[in-house]
Formats: C-alpha cells, sequence, structure tokens
C-alpha cells in the first residue's frame, strides 16, 4: 500500500515512467478509481490515457455553468471520441440564479469565496461523496501553481484518497506531443471563474 511514509519513495522510482505505466501500476492498488477533467487545454492526454486502461472509468466533470462554448464542444467531442463514462456534477443553483444573488464577483470581492464553494467546491465534494473513490486521477502539472510545485507524481487528498498525476512532469510541448501522438485535440479557449487566472489554485486542490 502506499501511505505517507513510503509516498516519497514511490515517487521516485515512477519519475521516469511512462503515464501508461504509472497508471497500470496505481490501477493494481484500488477498486473505485476515477478521473477528474475540466476539458481544459491538454485534458486529452489523461482523459485518453486513463480510459485505454480502464474503458469505464468514472470521469468526473463538475460543470461550473460559465465554461465558454468552445469548451462545451471540446467536452462532447472527447466524450464521443473516447467513450467517456462522464459523471457531470452542476452547482444546485442555476447560472441565472447564482449572478441574481452573487453576480460574478472579482478574486478581491467579499462574495468570491461564497460564488466558488457554490459553483465547484460543492458539487465536487457531491461527487466524492457520490463515487467514493479510492483513487484520484488528475492532470495535474509541475510549474502550474505554486501549490502544484509542493506535490507530485503521487500524493494524498486531505481525505486520504491517492491522487495520481501521470504528466506531473510533462512540459506544455511535451504535453502537445502527447496529444499529437494520440491524434487528440487540444482546446485554449477555456475559463475558469473560480480560478480566474492562470497561475492561481481553482480551490479544489487546495481544499481536497
Amino acid at each position: 500500500m502506499i501511505h505517507s511514509d513510503n509516498l516519497a519513495l514511490f515517487n521516485s522510482n515512477l519519475r521516469y515512467e511512462d503515464p501508461k505505466e504509472i497508471i497500470s501500476f496505481v490501477l493494481d492498488l484500488c477498486e473505485r478509481p476515477v478521473v477528474t477533467t475540466s476539458f481544459g487545454a491538454f485534458s486529452a492526454a489523461i482523459l485518453y490515457a486513463c480510459t485505454r486502461m480502464k474503458k469505464d472509468i468514472p470521469v468526473i466533470w463538475c460543470d461550473t455553468g460559465y465554461n465558454t462554448e468552445a469548451t462545451y464542444r471540446h467536452a462532447r467531442t472527447l466524450e464521443e471520441k473516447l467513450q467517456l463514462n462522464l459523471q457531470i456534477f452542476t452547482p444546485k443553483y442555476t447560472t441565472a440564479y447564482m449572478e441574481s444573488i452573487l453576480g460574478r464577483p472579482d478574486l478581491d470581492h467579499p462574495n468570491h469565496p461564497e460564488f466558488s464553494e457554490r459553483v465547484k467546491l460543492e458539487p465536487f465534494q457531491r461527487a466524492f461523496a457520490t463515487l467514493q473513490p479510492d483513487l484520484w486521477f488528475t492532470n495535474l502539472r509541475k510549474h502550474q501553481t505554486a501549490h502544484r510545485n509542493d506535490l507530485d507524481i503521487l500524493s494524498l487528498s486531505k481525505n486520504g484518497v491517492l491522487k495520481v498525476s501521470p504528466f506531473y512532469h510533462f512540459t506544455n510541448k511535451q504535453m502537445l506531443a502527447y496529444l499529437e501522438a494520440n491524434d487528440l485535440p487540444a482546446e485554449f479557449d477555456y475559463f475558469d471563474p473560480v480560478k480566474a487566472q492562470q497561475h492561481r489554485e481553482c480551490g479544489i486542490h487546495l481544499n481536497n
């Protein structure tokens, strides 16, 4: 089993392994894996890598309701191309209702923490409560944010779920090469109203 005491050793051993080998290794250690996605620029990589190893893996998408039209098209394209077992979790309130009571607050606005909780964190927590995963695949990569620089291929969530980032050490150039080699699309027209800035953490990985 992988736990906090041997996490560094496993990360050292996996440092130069291919994402496919990393995924294959950890799948043997779990019973209820999931993969999360926001259908961002390089999302096709993690979705392809996971579904080629476990075709029916649940794919959690917390759709905030504020995505670009390009993101929704990208999601539909990947759902069809990869035959995703897509599990969509949305806020309990419609986008129109959210904007009527909270607006779309900037990062420094006092309503922003509540906005973040309602549109992203609560749906994510509901997704995990529903699916009860014991392994969580993500597309986190080093240098994306300060918080992610302190993680690794393997990390543990605050609830003790093993979090696996098979592409953690990949650069943007390597990600694009992986997509091209596997005939996968990228989509850069993406906006997260909770994260708002490219190098800011969205909240899910700070709180879970």
